[in-house]
Parts: structure tokens; sequence; C-alpha cells
């Protein structure tokens, strides 16, 4: 598990080095499992989808001052908070001031590793052709979005190949803002490393990502 917190935000200036941890060790302390546990407990609830639960935690005003787990527990704060399940003065005092919210659904313990099992399907049926196709030579779009991207920021403005499709998938961009699902292709793009890191880069890398169509324009 990597505890630094910069590769969320990826293509974005952030301090200090990314350092490897060691496999298998998934907690630092107690609470951290506390607070996935916790997470884990209300995204069952279906008071968010996964991709609000991350543009949660990317807009978070102190993101870089955070570790790991912090990251989620103040995202799991924020989102709740804005649902009135669990309020500020609550947080500070560690009890119920406030009746509580219903929910959709209550995940039980003895039900986490068959949902964890099960996962959720993103792939949804085709209703376009796609517009791109394998061996195609595509460039990524630029600019600055506001909201939660699957595309990082250091591939923006390159040009990659089309590897693969993936068929369509729900669109996070539009789904981390509660905009619905808006299904587009979804391809995997490959970028020669000297292409991303110039003449520095290791010779033969690449860097292979999938990205929707909207992020995509053809570069031929």
């Amino acid at each position: 598990m990597n505890y630094t917190t910069h590769a969320d935000l990826g293509g974005r200036d952030m301090p200090g080095a990314i350092v490897p941890e060691p496999e298998g060790e998934p907690f630092h302390a107690t609470w951290e499992a506390h607070a996935l546990a916790l997470t884990l407990a209300m995204g069952g609830t279906g008071s968010w989808n996964i991709d609000i639960s991350r543009s949660a935690r990317e807009t978070l005003p102190n993101y870089a001052r955070l570790s790991y787990y912090q990251i989620w527990l103040a995202a799991l704060e924020k989102l709740m908070a804005e649902r009135s399940q669990v309020l500020p003065d609550e947080v500070a005092a560690g009890r119920m001031l406030h009746p509580p919210q219903p929910v959709k659904r209550v995940l039980h313990a003895a039900d986490v590793p068959a949902a964890l099992a099960k996962g959720s399907a993103t792939e949804r049926p085709a209703t376009a052709p796609a517009r791109f196709a394998v061996g195609q030579r595509v460039r990524t779009r630029t600019g600055h979005v506001d909201h939660h991207t699957r595309l990082p920021g250091y591939v923006q403005g390159r040009v990659g190949t089309v590897e693969h499709l993936h068929g369509m998938h729900v669109f996070a961009d539009a789904h981390a803002q509660g905009l619905g699902e808006q299904p587009q292709w979804l391809y995997t793009v490959v970028f020669d490393g000297h292409t991303l890191w110039g003449a520095g880069a290791e010779a033969g890398l690449s860097v292979s990502v999938d990205a929707w169509e909207s992020y995509l324009e053809s570069a031929a």
C-alpha cells in the first residue's frame, strides 16, 4: 500500500517523492482499518457512488497535508455532512446529536466478503460505434477541470496509440458530479515514455492509460 498522497493527482506538482512501501502491510495503525471499514459500510448504503467518493477525496483543501487514510476519513466526513448523516458538531462530540437519516440499504458485516467479490460492473451496452480503432494515433485533451477526472495530467496533450477497445463504460467524470452514467467508449492508449518524459525517459518505457472517448481526438 502506498501511503503517500501524491499519486491520486497525477500530473500535478506535489511536494516530496513517492516512497514505495512493502506489500502486505495495509495499515499503520488500528484506526486506519476502522476508517476503511466505515468508508466501505457507508459506500454500501448507496448514499453516493464510487466516483463521487473519489471526487470528495481529491477536492479536500488540505489534501497534500494528509496521510492516505486521513484523506479517506476526511472525505467520508465531508460526504456524510453534505447529507446530514453526521454533522461536524457530532464529530467533535464523538456521539450522535441529531436524528439519524434513513439510508437505502445497510451493508452487514457477514455480507462484506461477497459484496467486495461481486464488485460493481461499469460496462454498458454499446449505443454508438467507436470513434477510434486499434492502431489509430490519438491526442489527449488539455485543460484543467475542476471535478473528478480519470485522465492523468502527465498525458494531457500527448499523442499515443489505441491498443484496445473495452466497450462502453460509465463515464466517471459525469458520474462523480451526479449527472448520471453517460456511458462512453473506453480505450487503452499506449504512450512512449519519451513522449511523456522527454529524452531522460528509460529506454523502451511505455505507459498505458485507459481513456474515455471524450478525452481523445484524432492525431492523424
